[in-house]
């Protein structure tokens, strides 16, 4: 979706061969659902990722449809189309052991009273991730 102007690399793959191509310790991915969960290879990119030891992060949201926003409209697990739970266990299956970051970046829920938010927010992720 940022392909047009914000993005050179989109798709794990070309994340991956940069990372490969780079060959630092210092340089890695982080698996986004919201940015991948549509790539027919990402299965096998995850294992390429976890393999190369380049796999540093793992964020989950939801992708909403229809989407009102292409940056701020994300759901909650569960809410839309990505199937999160599958997705986490090929980034587990991949060797990833670190954290697992919500990242919900919402008008529509920043607009709510954030204690409530934040307990939506648990509620998925124990749910649906």
């Amino acid at each position: 979706m940022y392909a047009d102007t914000r993005s050179a690399i989109n798709t794990l793959g070309q994340a991956n061969d940069m990372a490969e191509a780079i060959s630092s310790s210092w340089v890695g991915v982080a698996v986004d659902v919201y940015h991948l969960w549509w790539d027919n290879h990402l299965q096998s990119e995850i294992m390429r990722c976890g393999r190369n030891n380049h796999l540093f992060a793992f964020h989950i949201c939801d992708w909403n449809v229809p989407t009102l926003d292409m940056l701020n409209d994300r759901g909650l697990m569960g809410e839309g189309c990505i199937n999160v739970p599958e997705i986490r266990s090929w980034v587990e299956a991949a060797g990833f052991t670190g954290f697992t970051e919500v990242e919900i970046f919402s008008n529509r829920f920043w607009q709510m009273e954030q204690d409530a938010f934040l307990e939506k927010i648990k509620e998925a992720y124990l749910t649906f991730s």
